[in-house]
């Protein structure tokens, strides 16, 4: 899911979500400028080989659209972006059409020059992924030695230059243990942070990752947690008093009542854009609507029919979820439904399971609908078998 970056839910900004929405203006979007990466991390969803990222000149002009569509809100990631070497020009031309910057990044690459660097051209935040205050955990998910301790490094470097810092950590079996322990680090370094039980399988569709995720049992501990538990729920009810600490490393959502019959923003008013050019409503939805070095991104964002299919999505037209008993406290991702179940409306067994989860917890008695489990054991046992392969769809001329 594609989102604006986390800031307080103004009414402002809830009218300029609420505008965007009503006329698909692309108010946020996620730029991963490579998939090349200094680290080898065992989740990962994305291949690190350069299959021909898009030039320097190109990711300029491409930026320069998105200034022409209206787009505010800009994350820059990948991979690692430090890795580009043209990095600080794409900056410059960044700050230059006035986008509000936030990065993502291992951090491992960051130096006091390059903090300097990245304020002098108006970075507001970095996102840095941490798996665990324990360097032996956290080195042995990244695959390189002293990471946390060359990660960790560089936030007060960041921290002295004004620079907004996150941590991310994603939950899985080598590390499940590990959040209090990068919660109390987040808490000791004064920075936010968000703890991710998403693993995703990779964009290409291999499923590998999914060998690290944890099962929605195993997760019990940790959504009982006090501190956690009113997390990850759709009802306002029970979200009032939530925590922020429990949502997506990939993005971070500003709640709305504009999105109140939508999965999420994906499509609407954010969307995802590769190292290739590749244009997608969302890194967690691998259907591509085009390309950007074929069609302009204002005609690809209004024309192309991946981009319908998505907007077409209702949350009360889900032919299986909208009669789910307990789906108020269900976080079904479309990009997920696609991926794993390969529907872009219907239900999957990760969520289902995590929701279950979550309804036993706040004391409701009655899990999913015998109709419910039937429906979707029956839908899944037909379509594990052939979930069709993310397609390039053509962009309507």
């Amino acid at each position: 899911m594609s989102s604006p970056p986390q800031l307080a839910a103004t009414p402002l900004m809830d009218r300029l979500i609420a505008r965007t929405v009503r006329i698909n203006l692309p108010l946020s979007v996620h730029f991963d400028l490579t998939y090349r990466c200094n680290e080898r991390c065992i989740h990962c969803y994305l291949d690190h080989e350069d299959h021909g990222e898009l030039s320097t000149s190109e990711c300029v002009d491409i930026l320069e659209q998105l200034a022409q569509s209206k787009t505010l809100f800009l994350t820059f990631s990948g991979g690692e972006i430090f890795l580009r070497r043209d990095f600080e020009e794409i900056l410059v031309a960044a700050r230059r059409l006035h986008f509000d910057i936030s990065l993502k990044s291992n951090a491992l690459l960051i130096t006091a020059e390059r903090a300097e660097m990245l304020k002098r051209h108006g970075v507001r935040r970095v996102q840095i992924s941490v798996y665990s205050a324990e360097p032996g955990v956290h080195d042995a998910i990244t695959k390189v030695p002293g990471s946390l301790q060359r990660s960790l490094a560089a936030i007060p470097l960041l921290q002295r230059q004004d620079i907004q810092v996150k941590l991310a950590c994603p939950l899985m079996k080598q590390n499940l243990l590990a959040y209090r322990g990068v919660m109390a680090l987040a808490e000791r370094l004064g920075v936010p942070y968000v703890l991710d039980m998403t693993i995703t399988p990779m964009m290409d569709g291999n499923h590998g990752p999914l060998e690290h995720r944890v099962s929605a049992d195993a997760l019990l501990p940790i959504l009982q947690d006090e501190a956690l538990r009113a997390c990850g729920t759709r009802s306002p009810a029970l979200r009032e008093n939530a925590s922020p600490v429990i949502g997506s490393a990939v993005s971070s959502v500003i709640e709305s009542s504009a999105y109140d019959d939508l999965p999420c923003s994906a499509g609407h008013n954010s969307c995802y854009i590769s190292p290739y050019g590749d244009v997608y409503a969302c890194v967690q939805l691998p259907i591509a609507a085009g390309n950007l070095r074929a069609a302009s991104f204002e005609k690809i964002w209004k024309q192309a029919p991946a981009f319908d299919r998505v907007r077409n999505v209702r949350e009360t037209a889900l032919p299986i979820c909208s009669h789910c008993e307990i789906r108020s406290y269900c976080e079904r991702c479309p990009g997920l439904a696609w991926m794993e179940g390969g529907d872009l409306l219907g239900a999957y067994d990760r969520a289902c399971s995590l929701a279950e989860q979550k309804a036993r917890i706040a004391g409701v008695r009655s899990p999913m609908s015998a109709w419910h489990e039937r429906t979707l054991s029956g839908r899944n046992s037909q379509e594990a078998s052939v979930r069709p392969s993310p397609k390039l769809l053509p962009v309507v001329n």
